[in-house]
């Protein structure tokens, strides 16, 4: 049986600051407006080895959320409730008991669950906490908390763990013989389909899917398995996340906290699928959100959703103007992609739908291949013949006189390769011949989609022993320019 601990109640009474404060980390944002929760966002309680589950809350009646995403939210708290082993009903100390929370007890004893009842912002001595109102619930003993300070952080969690019992030994995490799990996440501008395609994967209606931008505003960590080309099972996690809006675009402490969600989880991704809009191109808030993966050094999958919106396009009876044809439209969208995302040299492309699932698999598929591709080793030898081959078929450009020029280079690292570089001058390799190296590496080794670091070490900054080693190994291959070049390195 799994070990699930749900916190429930209705909005803002403090349930993702305790959810925090539980999984001793930031996860849920943290607002005093109601309703900034809405999916259900998950975490491992090492200490206690369960799981823990963060809800929106219950009954939430905000004029700027639809009554469609209140209900889907709702749900949400429905499936957490239905799963779990232990529900935490959190109800607020300071303002007393509500009608709402009323309800609330009401329905989890009908649901025959274990419930502890926990009483928040117990922040100055009980005798301004509404102890008397919490007994009537009819819950027990109530448990008193301040979320935000930690009293009587370490009584709940012995109460957790008493309910919850010794985890039965079948429950033992098992000895791990394949690799870990694959984290995976999708970025991108909100509303362009990334809970729709979690949804597809997980075969389930897990994740909050709605029209309005903006539904997903923590990201949420999901675990899934998934049968790969060569019928082997791969373990994956994967992160759904809020769109990324622009920092200048950014309307509310909620929106730039989602943001910054958003941001982690790529630093703690395996893989990003960056997710652009098949009717809408590529717009500079995508080459944006792209940029972000790239500075985290993060292959990038490119997935076009919403093709089926294409499909139908060239279907009707008043194709798009300006195309001959679906092919024409697909030709042309890649060439803008790649104009637009040029710094993203070798990614894989593919077009899905979200909706019908088409070629969704593809994308993991691609994942599966980038993350095997990114333990190769590259041949010390090939590597240095293959850059001065590239020297010799595009010259570096003189750079106040000088020319950028490779003495000698090895791999130094994985995930992401790191490449070293014994060169003339590190400020003579211009942002442009850096890109049309790293483009020809990944050519030549079929390293698509995944990022490389040139480490450059120029000649001033060598040590004596790097000096010495240098020394010692065979020189790159001197292209032909360079042997005619007069100038001194």
């Amino acid at each position: 049986m799994q070990r699930i601990v749900a916190i429930v109640g209705r909005p803002n009474v403090g349930k993702s600051r305790l959810f925090n404060r539980l999984a001793r980390k930031r996860i849920s944002i943290v607002h005093d407006q109601p309703g900034v929760t809405r999916d259900v966002i998950s975490t491992e309680v090492a200490d206690g080895a369960y799981t823990l589950l963060d809800t929106g809350g219950i009954g939430y009646k905000g004029v700027d959320t639809p009554a469609a995403l209140t209900k889907a939210s709702e749900q949400q708290v429905d499936f957490a409730i239905a799963t779990a082993s232990l529900i935490l009903f959190v109800v607020d100390g300071l303002s007393g008991l509500s009608s709402l929370d009323e309800r609330i007890a009401q329905m989890l004893r009908k649901s025959k669950k274990t419930v502890r009842l926990v009483v928040n912002k117990a922040d100055f001595g009980d005798e301004k906490v509404a102890l008397d109102e919490a007994y009537r619930l009819g819950l027990g003993e109530p448990l008193r908390v301040s979320a935000e300070h930690g009293r009587g952080e370490t009584e709940l969690r012995e109460a957790i763990l008493e309910s919850l019992g010794p985890a039965p030994a079948e429950d033992a995490a098992p000895v791990k013989t394949a690799a870990d799990p694959l984290c995976v996440c999708f970025i991108g501008r909100p509303n362009v389909g990334k809970s729709s395609l979690s949804n597809r994967l997980l075969q389930s209606d897990r994740l909050i899917v709605s029209d309005v931008p903006g539904t997903t505003r923590d990201s949420v960590e999901l675990p899934f398995e998934f049968k790969g080309r060569d019928g082997k099972m791969y373990p994956f996690r994967l992160i759904d996340t809020a769109g990324i809006k622009a920092a200048t675009k950014l309307a509310s402490p909620v929106e730039y906290f989602s943001r910054l969600r958003s941001l982690d989880a790529i630093q703690r991704a395996d893989v990003v699928f960056l997710v652009l809009d098949a009717m809408e191109g590529v717009t500079q808030q995508d080459k944006a959100i792209a940029g972000e993966a790239i500075k985290e050094r993060k292959p990038i999958v490119l997935v076009v959703n919403k093709w089926d919106l294409v499909h139908k396009a060239f279907q009707s009876e008043t194709p798009p103007l300006g195309y001959k044809s679906e092919r024409d439209y697909r030709e042309k969208y890649e060439a803008a992609i790649f104009d637009r995302l040029f710094f993203t040299p070798g990614a894989p492309l593919i077009y899905v739908s979200a909706m019908s699932g088409y070629e969704v698999d593809r994308m993991l598929n691609a994942a599966v291949k980038i993350n095997r591709t990114l333990d190769k080793k590259l041949p010390t030898a090939k590597l240095n013949q293959l850059l001065a081959d590239l020297a010799e078929r595009n010259p570096p450009p003189a750079v106040g006189g000088r020319r950028f020029r490779v003495y000698y280079a090895t791999q130094t690292g994985n995930r992401p390769f790191r490449i070293r570089m014994f060169c003339n001058r590190e400020e003579k390799l211009t942002e442009s011949y850096r890109r049309y190296l790293e483009a020809g590496v990944v050519g030549e080794f079929d390293l698509s989609g995944c990022p490389i670091y040139f480490d450059l070490v120029g000649k001033e900054h060598r040590t004596a022993t790097e000096r010495i080693d240098e020394a010692a190994r065979p020189s790159a291959p001197v292209p032909k320019w360079k042997q005619q070049e007069t100038l001194e390195d």
